[in-house]
């Protein structure tokens, strides 16, 4: 994409030295946004000593003009729209991995469970399950500051010309360089290529956590991206999480194409 630069309001201040930027614009709600999950994920289980990410919320909302922060809510009756990614941004302001763990949660919520995820009870209730200070979570949630930092997530995508959830934005550390941006769900490797073509080097892919490990960090996966990271069948997969889901250790999840598994019990290491 031509004369694609990153908006001062992207800039985060990192100590990391990693070279590529990696930008998911992503509506939290959106199925083909929760396709590109597994992607990511395989994308930091093989290649994060190369990239940082990070999210942001390109949410398609006409106005938020509606969106109200009064204390005085009400936790059983008040729905918004807007308020799943608000909420997002309150659970971020107790820290990245909470932030991260909030939007798991939320989606898991949300696509494997069918609940709505637009009322105030509800994000009250998956922050808890996400292990968030729920009072301070409550608090924010309720704050200008939360909104305000929803509100730069739509500054940047429309600075960077993001019309379409998911999107992709790679910026390598020159930063005369354009950044090159991906609309859409491709597969796994068109993006290792980018990454490699951006990197202007072969890439050398780390070697997978423990399966123990990977649930720890990612809490709900499926049968497909299991047997794509480490490599094996589907059959070969559905086996060894079967044991796990007969040791106590999984729940199996049934979907149409496949199955996910949820760890019962997670300590959050993300």
């Amino acid at each position: 994409m031509n004369n694609l630069q990153i908006p001062p309001e992207a800039i985060v201040s990192t100590s990391s030295t990693k070279p590529i930027e990696l930008y998911a614009f992503i509506d939290p709600l959106c199925s083909s946004c929760f396709d590109l999950q597994p992607i990511l994920r395989k994308l930091q289980v093989e290649y994060e000593q190369y990239f940082t990410l990070r999210v942001v919320l390109s949410t398609k909302l006409s106005t938020l003009n509606s969106f109200c922060t009064d204390d005085s809510l009400d936790a059983d009756d008040f729905t918004h729209p807007a308020l799943p990614s608000v909420a997002i941004k309150a659970a971020e302001l107790q820290g990245k991995r909470a932030g991260v763990r909030y939007l798991q949660k939320l989606q898991e919520q949300f696509f494997l469970d069918t609940k709505n995820v637009a009322s105030f009870s509800n994000l009250l209730a998956i922050a808890e399950e996400a292990q968030l200070d729920v009072e301070e979570f409550k608090s924010d949630l309720q704050s200008k500051e939360a909104t305000r930092a929803f509100q730069c997530d739509l500054h940047i995508s429309r600075e960077m010309e993001v019309n379409e959830s998911p999107s992709m934005v790679f910026f390598n550390e020159h930063i005369e360089d354009e950044g090159l941006k991906v609309c859409g769900v491709y597969s796994y490797e068109v993006y290792e290529q980018i990454l490699a073509e951006m990197l202007d080097m072969k890439l050398s892919r780390q070697e997978p956590p423990t399966l123990d490990e990977l649930f720890q960090r990612y809490h709900t996966l499926s049968t497909k991206e299991i047997a794509s990271i480490y490599g094996v069948t589907n059959y070969a997969a559905e086996r060894e999480l079967k044991k796990r889901t007969l040791l106590q250790q999984l729940e199996r999840i049934p979907l149409a194409d496949t199955n996910q598994w949820r760890l019962k019990s997670y300590m959050h290491n993300v």
